[in-house]
């Protein structure tokens, strides 16, 4: 079947080979720089293969975490990379649609590489199209959705390419938001920003602006590699 194993640190990741979110720099970056402040409750929107939820298990050892996914081989994909982990106890995925999901509680923090095509074709692949276009899940709906479940002093994070980024961060400011940190990443020391985090909060918040260069020189910058080094191996 080509079932790749991705090593991380303190878990394995396997993937099959038509999932629709596979393994990606965008997902690691995301998992290392978002939700470091202590947590008690996380949710994963669109887990695909468990990436950012293990992530997230790692770095919060007392946290619990949902994970959501729509597509039914991500799902079994996750769901066996939580069985074969440390804290299978702590992760919890489920089969639905995040915009009608249904929890007791609300979250600490949120976390979501979320789909980001606004126009143009989707893929013919629907699993794939589920990930990366917004005709599955629309900016504004991903955004009420996450005020309806996040706790009031709660904060969710995002990954973004930088102009659907920018597009996402001017619709949460209209609608509320407030942007806790921004940064924006490039691959190179000679290219532009080409995505965007974000961590938004309901409250009232200073500005956190930060940029992260991923390579310098031909090999990873420093930052990155900081950033990085409790899940990357070869940090």
């Amino acid at each position: 079947m080509n079932e790749k194993i991705f090593k991380f640190k303190q878990f394995s990741l396997l993937t099959p080979p038509d999932i629709g979110m596979p393994i990606s720099t965008d997902g690691v970056l995301l998992g290392a720089w978002a939700l470091k402040e202590p947590q008690s409750c996380i949710l994963d929107i669109g887990t695909g293969s468990g990436l950012l939820a293990l992530m997230c298990a790692q770095r919060h050892p007392d946290a619990s975490i949902e994970a959501v996914e729509l597509d039914l081989k991500a799902f079994h994909c996750a769901s066996h990379n939580f069985n074969q982990s440390p804290w299978s106890k702590r992760l919890h995925i489920h089969l639905d649609n995040i915009l009608t999901f249904e929890n007791q509680n609300t979250f600490s923090g949120i976390i979501c590489n979320p789909p980001y095509f606004n126009t143009g074709p989707s893929s013919e692949k629907i699993s794939r199209a589920q990930a990366r276009h917004t005709a599955s899940l629309s900016h504004s709906a991903l955004l009420a959705k996450c005020e309806q479940v996040l706790d009031l002093r709660g904060y969710a994070a995002f990954i973004l390419p930088i102009v659907e980024g920018e597009q996402f961060m001017q619709e949460a400011v209209q609608t509320g938001w407030f942007i806790k940190r921004c940064c924006r990443v490039a691959s190179t020391e000679t290219k532009n920003h080409s995505r965007i985090m974000l961590e938004l909060t309901r409250e009232p918040v200073e500005t956190q602006l930060e940029q992260l260069v991923i390579r310098k020189k031909g090999s990873y910058s420093q930052c990155f590699t900081a950033l990085t080094r409790d899940f990357y191996l070869k940090m």
